[in-house]
Formats: C-alpha cells, sequence, structure tokens
C-alpha cells in the first residue's frame, strides 16, 4: 500500500493549537485545502477520539487523526501539521504530541492498510522528531520522502 501524495497545501508547520481538537481540526483543514475531505470530516475525526479514546496517538509525539470512509472523504488524502506547542490527548504514554497526521481515504479496504503502512513508517522514531522540528512544508515532504511513504 502506498499512501495518498502529500501536496504542499495538505502541510502545516510550527502551528499553534489550544487542545488536542484544534490541532485534528487543523489536520482536517489541510485536508480539505489539498481537495481530500469535506469541512465537516474534522468533527468527523474528533467524534472518533471522543467516542473511543485517544487511540489515535500511535507512537511517542505521533497522533494518526482519521475517521471511516464516508460521505466527508472525498479523495484519499493526508496531511501533516506540527505544532509550535505540543498538545495532550489523554494517551497514557505517548503525549504530548507534536506532530498530526491527517488520514482520509474512500475505501475501508485502503483505510486499514494506509493506517497500517503509516504506522510503519514511524516504527523509526528519528522520524518524528525531524518533523517536528521541521521549519518548512518542502522540510516536511522531504522527510517523509525519507522515509518512503
Amino acid at each position: 500500500m502506498t499512501l495518498p501524495p502529500l501536496p504542499m497545501s495538505a502541510i502545516v508547520v510550527a502551528a499553534e493549537a489550544a487542545d488536542w481538537r484544534a490541532a485534528v481540526t487543523l489536520a482536517g483543514e489541510a485536508l480539505v485545502r489539498s481537495g481530500s475531505a469535506l469541512p465537516e470530516y474534522s468533527t468527523e475525526m474528533i467524534r472518533m477520539i471522543e467516542e473511543h479514546g485517544p487511540y489515535v496517538v500511535i507512537a511517542p509525539g505521533l497522533a494518526l487523526a482519521h475517521a471511516r470512509p464516508g460521505p466527508a472523504v472525498v479523495a484519499d488524502g493526508l496531511s501533516i501539521v506540527t505544532l509550535a506547542s505540543p498538545v495532550t490527548f489523554g494517551h497514557p504514554h505517548n503525549d504530548p504530541v507534536s506532530v498530526i497526521l491527517g488520514l482520509a481515504m474512500v475505501s475501508a479496504d485502503t483505510h486499514l492498510a494506509a493506517v497500517a503502512a503509516v504506522a510503519n513508517v514511524f516504527n523509526d522514531s528519528s522520524a518524528i522528531a525531524d518533523l517536528a522540528a521541521a521549519r518548512s512544508a518542502e522540510e516536511v515532504r522531504s522527510i517523509m520522502g525519507a522515509v518512503e511513504l
């Protein structure tokens, strides 16, 4: 499974977010800008975390915000938001989070495969630190290219 492309419009660097909901909203807005999702997808991602807890915090400092495929998903897409100040999601081991990936997938089959592919990419914890330290969208794309999406 290859992940969706990462357009410049889907990258936000050194953003300010008051809390995890604001951080997830930023990832959703980036998916909207890239043409992958409708604005209500942010609400769906937040609802999933409210219902199921901070399961999206998949590694120290990294959250993979996503919701089920549905009418708010226009096309497969990936977004990356780095935060100037980390936020807590309530995860017992992996908080605080400074990198949020937004993932929107059209079908359930590709959704599960993409979640697994993203998790595998970040087995190298230096990628999370490198993304958190990135100062430009170009640098984020370079880091993601280096980990071979």
